[in-house]
């Protein structure tokens, strides 16, 4: 199947407050220089850049014991809702640059809000190890990268970044696949709000594809949008080093090749998060170049299509 051509907007989310330690800020430019932008233009998609949120503390909110740099990340959270709402809005495909994983309390938002403009349900997929299903009451560091789901469905209190009556995502609507470290409060939490977990024995019983299948499938039937967040971490730190939160056992590049392929043949991609790539853990870049190769492979590029690379 072809791949219909996409009116792509670059955000760039230099965030790392979100996490427990530095890297993640520098990301996006690892991104960049690794060419996600020349991969999607080579596809044919039309590309526009729009740099790297810059933002400043939100004075407003409050300094939370239990939820670290609040105020920063609470900024990029308002930033990010509002940037990926005007680029879906305007009709373009919102391509978010991490940036550690708490960014996405701003993308998901951002497209919960433009779903509801649109009277559809918008469906998340997470490529993570970690559920990120934590709030303050419940995460063990209090880093908030390990919170964003929560938030987006309204089960995180982190004070009012978003306003209180905005658009959700219903938990039973959160698929998150190869998920293999969960707190034992977080656990409690997903099971009692019913949010689908396909963890790496899932994966290794029932296929890859099976269950991406099932998901796309769920998410074609309810006229669905779907928000796609990927995680370095991921992948098997073997393939994918790149990451400040490694867990071994991860999905292969061969595993998540076949997803992006099959989440690009289902035209039913609105939007994607690239989170948690932290180029001073990679390998020469291996970690960013595994990365735009997946980013291409949602956007169209078949494996008959990949470039020989020098070793």
């Amino acid at each position: 199947m072809e791949a219909q051509s996409r009116s792509v907007t670059l955000i760039g989310v230099p965030l790392e407050e979100g996490s427990g330690r530095r890297g993640a800020g520098m990301g996006p430019t690892a991104l960049r220089i690794a060419g996600v932008d020349k991969a999607l233009i080579d596809l044919g998609h039309d590309v526009v850049d729009a740099g790297d949120l810059d933002v400043v503390p939100a004075r407003d909110l409050p300094n939370h014991p239990k939820a670290h740099n609040l105020r920063t990340v609470g900024a990029y959270t308002r930033a990010l809702e509002a940037a990926t709402y005007d680029a879906a809005r305007s009709g373009r495909f919102p391509l978010i640059l991490g940036g550690d994983h708490s960014l996405s309390m701003g993308s998901v938002s951002g497209m919960a809000r433009y779903a509801a403009e649109k009277g559809r349900p918008l469906f998340v997929l997470w490529l993570d190890a970690h559920s990120d299903f934590n709030s303050p009451d419940t995460s063990p560091s209090g880093n908030i990268h390990g919170m964003p789901v929560a938030f987006f469905c309204g089960l995180a209190d982190l004070a009012e970044i978003l306003p209180g009556d905005r658009p959700l995502v219903d938990p039973k609507k959160v698929f998150q696949v190869g998920i293999r470290s969960v707190d034992a409060s977080e656990r409690q939490e997903i099971r009692k709000h019913g949010v689908n977990v396909f963890d790496m024995r899932s994966i290794d019983e029932t296929g890859v594809a099976a269950i991406i299948r099932q998901i796309l499938e769920t998410v074609e039937k309810a006229n669905g949008l779907l928000h796609v967040s990927f995680d370095v971490d991921f992948l098997d730190p073997d393939f994918a080093p790149g990451v400040g939160t490694t867990v071994p056992g991860g999905a292969t590049f061969r595993e998540a090749h076949l997803i992006m392929e099959m989440l690009s043949d289902s035209g039913l991609v609105s939007s994607l998060d690239l989170v948690e790539l932290n180029p001073f853990l990679d390998d020469r870049g291996k970690s960013a170049r595994i990365m735009v190769e997946m980013t291409a492979s949602l956007f169209g590029r078949r494996i008959f299509d990949r470039p020989t690379r020098a070793a």
